[in-house]
């Protein structure tokens, strides 16, 4: 996520290394870099104006603390900035209201509406324990009421029916009607989009809200649009009091344009992104933790947050036991595996780590053939036998060639995976031992920064 935007950064902070202190003359050339970078990331002009003029006022002439380099010092300087461009705070959803609390979704055509209708609506029923139903105002495409109807299955959620036939007003007035008879707590409204902004779609909007009266109104739009994303919602925002924004295909988005300028631009808080296809992917918006990915920080509280969400408790709790005695074999690791793509992946997992010496961004792509590797080991280990899971040393010749046969792979991919699994139970083993978690982490990190990994080639 926002990787141009990660290294264009990281490259100018380093470049004040050495420095004594942050003055006129050594930051004139970094900000000219952070404004350049600014500019590729597409993000408005008027925000790259006020973001160059903060950070100069705020660090020239400041002295280096005792303990910090001027790099760290605006480090500090510009994630301070990145969180105050963005809102400083995750604003949530304000659901206070006499049940049910109705959220409707606008925006164009292509930005994810549909999708996220059901993203939120498993959002809100697994976090937040809400009964929710959805419906479709969109009477332009059917494809459209057929699509929510389908992920309302998939997500386990209250579905309203609708058909091009209907008055969008109508639709969305029964289906509130509906929840309150069934006593559900939210309903969301997924509307019609359009390929541009026009009056049409505007009337029809607005008399959808003036009917409704949603508590919350929030703008749908995608990542990758770049500051056209502030624009389009700046015009929404004329016509509808907006609450809020979903960002979507945010995971897409290498540049970050659309993130930097919307609260600027709108004064609407960003209050979720969109980060992947599956109805799963959506997190609440977090402007300091975004600010300190960006920067090649990490993001420890939200991956915490994940662990206790979707962490098997029970599974890790015998894990660790049998970790401490030394043992680990490959049916071990096919759970481990299966907990990994629970979270997302390993990709999703080191995104969210601080960058341990590479720089931000480039552990997405570091990490992303290794990604694909991991799929391939998953279905090497699912084709053995639980005897050849508990004792790969009985792996020879003929296991190898049915076991390849039966995951579609070849022989050298399973002396691949039967090597580094070797490799992983000797690092496990000097876990056990005393003082041998820090000696593995250590010899992990220095495998990292070399750029060749656990699982390399």
């Amino acid at each position: 996520m926002f990787e141009n935007l990660s290294s264009r950064l990281s490259k100018v902070i380093k470049s004040l290394t050495g420095q004594a202190r942050l003055t006129d003359a050594n930051i004139k050339d970094t900000l000219r870099e952070i404004r350049l970078a600014l500019i590729e990331a597409d993000v408005a002009l008027p925000v790259v104006k006020r973001f160059i003029e903060t950070l100069q006022e705020r660090a020239i002439g400041q002295e280096v603390n005792k303990s910090l380099t001027p790099g760290q010092t605006l480090i500090k300087i510009v994630r301070d900035e990145l969180t105050h461009t963005m809102g400083e705070k995750n604003e949530t959803l304000a659901l206070n209201t006499q049940p049910p609390a109705v959220i409707l979704l606008a925006g164009l055509q292509g930005s994810g509406k549909t999708t996220t209708a059901a993203k939120l609506a498993r959002f809100l029923k697994e976090r937040h324990k809400k009964h929710v139903l959805v419906t479709s105002c969109d009477i332009y495409r059917p494809a459209a009421i057929e699509q929510l109807a389908t992920l309302a299955r998939e997500v386990d959620v209250s579905f309203f029916a609708s058909d091009a036939s209907q008055n969008p007003v109508h639709i969305a007035n029964n289906a509130i009607q509906e929840a309150k008879l069934q006593g559900l707590d939210v309903v969301i409204i997924d509307t019609a989009g359009r390929l541009h902004v026009d009056a049409k779609m505007m009337d029809e909007i607005k008399a959808i809200h003036a009917a409704i009266n949603p508590i919350e109104t929030l703008f749908v739009v995608d990542s990758m649009t770049g500051q056209d994303a502030a624009n389009t919602a700046k015009a929404f925002d004329t016509a509808l009091p907006l609450t809020g924004v979903i960002l979507t295909k945010a995971d897409g988005d290498a540049r970050g344009g659309a993130a930097l300028s919307i609260r600027y631009i709108t004064n609407k808080p960003i209050k979720f992104l969109g980060v992947g296809e599956k109805t799963q992917a959506l997190e609440p918006f977090f402007p300091d933790r975004l600010a300190s990915r960006i920067l090649g920080m990490g993001d420890m509280l939200s991956l915490i947050e994940e662990v206790e969400r979707k962490v098997d408790k029970t599974k890790a709790a015998k894990m660790a036991k049998k970790l401490q005695k030394g043992g680990f074999d490959l049916e071990d690791f096919r759970d481990q595996l299966g907990e990994m793509r629970k979270m997302g992946g390993i990709t999703n997992l080191l995104d969210k780590l601080p960058g341990m010496g590479l720089p931000p961004g480039a552990l997405n792509s570091a990490m992303s053939s290794q990604e694909k590797q991991l799929h391939c080991f998953q279905a090497i280990i699912d084709s053995m036998t639980l005897e050849e899971r508990r004792n790969p040393d009985i792996i020879k010749g003929s296991r190898k060639k049915r076991i390849a046969s039966g995951s579609g792979t070849q022989v050298q991919d399973i002396n691949r995976l039967l090597n580094q699994f070797g490799a992983m139970q000797k690092m496990v083993k000097k876990m056990g031992k005393k003082g041998g978690l820090k000696r593995m982490m250590q010899s992990v990190q220095g495998m990292m920064q070399g750029g060749g990994g656990l699982l390399g080639r």
